[in-house]
């Protein structure tokens, strides 16, 4: 994994310097035509109104195909097929250090439908959505950097 993100680096760390890491299964879902989903978090959460990919934590006992399973059709009402592990990243936000566990998924039946009265949008490159969340930026220049060498 490579080196952590700081998320508002002024602000201070909830927890100290000791606080335990959170797992959190993230989607990065892509339709047939290479959009990406993004969705907002929802009213009454930290950075509430940011867009993220879609996913949730890991619980006790889950993998993290299990989690992003529960977690997207909680949130998203999808049930999803394959997934594709893909990247981690490791945040530092204030209230949370988050290993995030980035999937690919390419195929999932059911209707979107924002269970947690959060937006969602299919986006492309360059994303004109804002404010993104810290931990979505790198996903964004990671599908940038894979669209770049899928040209040469």
């Amino acid at each position: 994994m490579s080196q952590v993100l700081v998320a508002d680096r002024e602000r201070p760390r909830e927890g100290g310097p000791d606080r335990p890491i959170t797992d959190v299964a993230v989607g990065v879902l892509i339709d047939p035509q290479g959009r990406f989903l993004l969705t907002s978090r929802p009213p009454g959460k930290v950075y509430a109104g940011y867009w993220e990919f879609p996913g949730g934590k890991v619980e006790a006992g889950e993998s993290v195909a299990e989690a992003l399973r529960r977690e997207l059709q909680e949130e998203i009402g999808v049930t999803v097929g394959a997934v594709h592990p893909w990247r981690e990243k490791l945040v530092d936000y204030p209230h949370a250090l988050v290993r995030l566990h980035f999937c690919k998924v390419f195929d999932w039946t059911g209707e979107l439908h924002m269970h947690e009265g959060q937006q969602a949008a299919w986006q492309t490159l360059p994303v004109k959505l804002e404010p993104v969340l810290p931990g979505t930026v790198p996903v964004l220049e990671w599908l940038a950097e894979e669209q770049t060498q899928d040209r040469v």
